[in-house]
Parts: structure tokens; C-alpha cells; sequence
């Protein structure tokens, strides 16, 4: 049996600017969810900063196959 290694488990990537640009918003009051409401808990910021934050910057070319 193999061990299986633990290099990047569980770990994810963010964008710093992009949750800060978020929570700025939130702070002022323009920060509004998919529905179009305003977001008034800090809870439900933070969720969609960081979902925000996870999405990819572009989208990804399919892989070549031969």
C-alpha cells in the first residue's frame, strides 16, 4: 500500500485584493447579493468575498488532445 502524500491538501488560493475590494463595499453599503438586496450581516460579506476571491481570473483553454 502506498502512502499518499499531503502537499497542497486542503489548502486554497485567494485573491487578498479582491476580498478587501469586497469587504470595502460591505463597509459603505453598495455590497449587494445575486438577488439584488443589500448584504447587512457580516457573514454573509465574508461568504461571498471569498467566493468571489476562489473564482478563476479567466476563463482556461480546454486541454489539447492528440
Amino acid at each position: 500500500m502506498m502512502a499518499i502524500g499531503r502537499g497542497n491538501m486542503g489548502k486554497q488560493t485567494t485573491r487578498p485584493g479582491k476580498v478587501s475590494r469586497v469587504m470595502k463595499e460591505f463597509k459603505v453599503g453598495t455590497l449587494k447579493s445575486s438577488s439584488g438586496q443589500k448584504v447587512k450581516k457580516k457573514k454573509q460579506a465574508i461568504a461571498i468575498a471569498l467566493s468571489e476571491a476562489r473564482r478563476p481570473r479567466r476563463p482556461r483553454r480546454p486541454k489539447r488532445t492528440l
